[in-house]
């Protein structure tokens, strides 16, 4: 089966969720004009990436970062009071699988504390898999809570079975493999990360998982964040590449098949055929015969760890 996969690169308006994600709407509907049936956005691309803790004095600036990150919060989508529903509505609409990583807001229980999350939306509409990062990297916990595991899945899709990771997951070797045993036919690797390092990183899971690896940061420079933004000369310079982007699909067991696409402000294109996947996996499947179940063993708790359970009496 062959697939048509778009991945976009395309800056946010840092800090505006309304903006980004009319943003994310015309490049879903640019996307989907290139043929694609599954569309990919980078990590944390609604309303954006706070780029801005690898930049604050640490134990300084402790003012403008509080001030940032009540912005980000204010801007964060809560999922459960239908904050996607404008995109899972186009996802409808044109019958595509969207990949897409945000900052979302916990409404249910605390109402304040913001997760680093990728969804799979289906081409119905409906939300197949949230999944929230397991472990933020540094400043990032200063910003962002840590997920539980229930959405350390693999899921069916119209284009194959999917599984994401976010980030430096990619480098928790029983994340990876946690995907590797659902039967994954695409790895997606929503990023900040870019440059040579992880470009090796892509080329080693899609040759140790035997799977496709779709990949992509954010192309940003410091002219692409508004004007709006708290003390933006501080922060940003406008020549500079805040990040080069860098989106990449690897084939399975290994070798680029189209990217990175560096320093562009645009969407990659390609086609890729599943049964590369499985058909890889004939000399080493880790997960397969090349495991050795009988020595090793992985438990994992993908029930969801809720902060408190209410008993109340219905009578």
């Amino acid at each position: 089966m062959d697939v048509r996969v778009a991945i976009s690169q395309k800056p946010p308006v840092l800090l505006d969720l309304k903006a980004t994600m009319d943003r994310a709407l015309e490049t879903l509907d640019e996307s989907v004009g290139g043929g694609a049936q599954l569309v990919v956005f980078p990590e944390a691309y609604l309303p954006g990436y706070p780029t801005w803790i690898w930049r604050l004095r640490p134990g300084g600036d402790m003012a403008l970062g509080n001030a940032l990150h009540a912005e980000l919060r204010n801007n964060a989508v809560d999922i459960a009071g239908g904050g996607l529903d404008p995109l899972c509505e186009a996802a409808a609409k044109h019958g595509v699988v969207v990949v897409i990583g945000l900052n979302e807001i916990d409404s249910k229980f605390s109402g304040t504390t913001l997760f680093n999350t990728v969804v799979v939306i289906g081409p119905d509409g409906s939300i197949l898999n949230r999944h929230r990062k397991l472990m933020p990297t540094n400043p990032e916990r200063m910003v962002w809570g840590s997920g539980d595991a229930s959405g350390l899945k693999v899921v069916e899709t119209a284009v194959g079975r999917i599984g994401t990771l976010l980030c430096w997951e990619s480098y928790m070797p029983l994340a990876r493999y946690a995907l590797y045993a659902q039967n994954i036919e695409i790895y997606i690797a929503p990023t900040w990360d870019c440059g040579d390092t992880w470009l090796a990183s892509m080329n080693h899971i899609a040759r140790e998982g035997g799977c496709w690896v779709l990949s992509t940061a954010t192309a940003l420079q410091g002219a692409d964040v508004p004007e709006s933004f708290p003390e933006r000369d501080k922060l940003f310079k406008d020549d500079e590449w805040v990040n080069s982007g860098d989106a990449v699909v690897v084939k399975p067991f290994g070798g680029i098949a189209a990217g990175p696409l560096h320093q562009e402000k645009g969407i990659l294109y390609a086609n890729i055929d599943l049964e590369a996947a499985r058909g890889s996996r004939k000399p080493l499947d880790v997960a397969g015969h090349y495991g050795r179940p009988d020595i090793f063993h992985l438990e994992i708790d993908r029930r969801p760890m809720l902060p408190i359970i209410f008993v109340d009496d219905d009578d």
